[in-house]
């Protein structure tokens, strides 16, 4: 998909420490965290119950 390398991350933290601050950047990581997992969780469950319907069909 997206292949970032050391330099595009870099400059990605330089930004959102410009907008966030310093001490917002620990919330803004962890909730972007929390949404990746959710999202993923979601992935899982959504390929889970369409093999679940491949198999009864």
């Amino acid at each position: 998909m997206f292949r970032l390398g050391p330099g595009e991350l870099i400059i990605l933290l330089v930004i959102f420490l410009v907008i966030f601050g310093p001490s917002k950047l620990p919330e803004a990581g962890r909730t972007l965290g929390n949404t990746i997992s959710e999202f993923k969780k979601a992935v899982k469950g959504i390929d889970a119950s369409s093999e679940g319907e491949q198999e009864s069909q």
